[in-house]
């Protein structure tokens, strides 16, 4: 190996490093605007023009409306490069009663999504199961 390339390997590493980095953060983010009852700040991590963005955004703006939602994330599997990202997390929520407090329902999903850098942003154009966001039935 040249001298050259070595030098570009670090590079590399960290920009792959920095890229698995900033996907995780906007993960972490979007369980956390679950839990915080901001479906806005959810949904502002998706593209727009991903299939199912509308019954997403409205699944998700009925689930925080009608309950109380706690949401927590592990990674479970990721790979790509500094432009695509396919991440798979298991994904659970635990579905409250906003009339009760009364647990409702707990939901734990494995979820794949891929995920495209838009500029300097991640944003998430699939996932599934679209499902997992839906509303419960009280």
């Amino acid at each position: 190996m040249t001298r050259r390339a070595l030098l570009v390997v670090p590079f590399a590493v960290r920009l792959w490093a920095d890229s698995a980095q900033q996907v995780w953060d906007l993960f972490t983010s979007m369980a956390s605007a679950l839990t915080a009852d901001n479906a806005i700040a959810f949904l502002s991590a998706f593209d727009p023009g991903m299939p199912g963005f509308e019954a997403l955004r409205v699944n998700v703006t009925a689930l925080l409306r009608m309950a109380e939602v706690h949401s927590s994330i592990d990674l479970v599997e990721e790979s790509g490069d500094d432009r695509s990202r396919v991440v798979e997390l298991d994904w659970l929520v635990h579905i409250l009663n906003r009339q009760d407090g009364a647990v409702a329902e707990r939901r734990e999903e494995h979820v794949k999504c891929r995920v495209e850098k838009a500029g300097k942003k991640w944003r998430v154009a699939s996932l599934e199961p679209l499902e997992f966001f839906a509303p419960p039935r009280f």
